[in-house]
């Protein structure tokens, strides 16, 4: 387990008018197995940018991301993606949606059943397995999204500011969450987030990125 490494990362948008938007340049950061980093910065630095680059949803037009020793092509089930809302299948119900992942890997239904019912209790919702999505409140949606993720195993979760529609108190609890989770598992984490409070709170290292072209302020 050699970690993920994001080496000399650089973004740039062609807009239709003939101009660009340098959304991201050079950004290099090295994080190691089991590692909590948060990213911080304001609106518009390329936060998002640079997770969905880690994610495999976009490409970067400069630089490469590397995560076991193997470079990041697109997509893959060892880089979990927890987004801003849940992102769930409102067709499906909770135990339906965190068993998503094993389904789609052909795992058996016994396995793929104890697997979800143990992931369900480590994040509190055993009794609402069987719960529409949107009978949820939005922090126990956010904590479907967080089993769902953890049901692919994933090296490397990405969590795109996922606690911040959430309200205070609600948002305390999930924080401790997602510190137990970390703890647990060992599981790679890379937290972006505009709460300075938080950032300090989850991390064990913070990045502050400055705006346009987002780059490595601190």
């Amino acid at each position: 387990m050699t970690g993920l490494k994001i080496e000399n990362v650089s973004m740039r948008f062609d807009l239709p008018d003939g101009g660009a938007v340098q959304a991201l340049k050079d950004i290099s950061i090295d994080l190691q197995p089991g590692e909590l980093l948060s990213v911080l910065g304001p609106s518009g630095c390329g936060k998002t940018t640079l997770l969905n680059i880690v994610a495999g949803f976009l490409a970067p037009t400069a630089g490469q991301i590397t995560l076991n020793g193997k470079r990041v092509h697109g997509p893959g089930p060892e880089r979990g993606m927890v987004f801003q809302q849940g992102a769930l299948f409102e067709w499906m119900n909770v135990r339906e949606n965190v068993g998503f992942g094993p389904r789609m890997k052909g795992m058996a239904a016994k396995p793929k059943a104890e697997i979800v019912n143990h992931l369900l209790d480590v994040v509190g919702l055993r009794d609402f397995k069987d719960k529409a999505v949107y009978e949820l409140s939005g922090g126990m949606q956010q904590r479907v999204a967080l089993a769902r993720c953890l049901a692919n195993e994933p090296d490397v979760i990405l969590m795109d500011e996922p606690l911040g529609a959430l309200d205070a108190l609600t948002r305390e609890k999930m924080q401790g969450l997602v510190l137990k989770l970390w703890k647990e598992t060992g599981k790679t984490i890379v937290l972006i987030t505009h709460s300075v409070e938080e950032a300090l709170l989850l991390g064990e290292r913070l990045i502050v990125m400055a705006p346009r072209p987002g780059r490595i302020h601190k």
